[in-house]
């Protein structure tokens, strides 16, 4: 069931000014530009087919709250994801900082020492 159009202006009013009593800059994009919202409307359809109505009717408000968290740790956690390697997000969060810790030290360069040649001049 959708909203009436006033409820949602209001609501859309509230939400702006509930964001700069926080002091923060909302994120939009220019009229009729979706590209700002498309990934979280993906994960949020993603999300309401696979938990929301496939594992509803739910009894309370706990319930729906805990399936969230299951899914969110699954999607995050557990999921395998082809382009990566068919390994789950996190691990290849994991992988990719452990990365650049290691190109970090393997990138330092060597310390300078000086040697004398057999003809007593100074190399490096």
């Amino acid at each position: 069931m959708r909203q009436p159009l006033e409820t949602a202006q209001y609501l859309s009013i509230r939400y702006t000014e509930r964001l700069a009593e926080a002091g923060i800059e909302p994120s939009v994009g220019s009229v009729g530009d979706s590209y700002d919202n498309a990934l979280a409307e993906t994960i949020d359809g993603l999300f309401k087919a696979e938990v929301i109505h496939r594992r509803g009717p739910w009894r309370s408000l706990d319930a729906v709250e805990y399936a969230t968290l299951e899914g969110v740790d699954w999607f995050n956690n557990r999921r395998l994801l082809e382009p990566i390697g068919n390994i789950p997000p996190a691990e290849a969060e994991v992988n990719f900082y452990a990365a650049l810790e290691r190109s970090d030290i393997a990138a330092q360069p060597r310390p300078i020492s000086l040697r004398k040649t057999q003809r007593g001049s100074v190399s490096a």
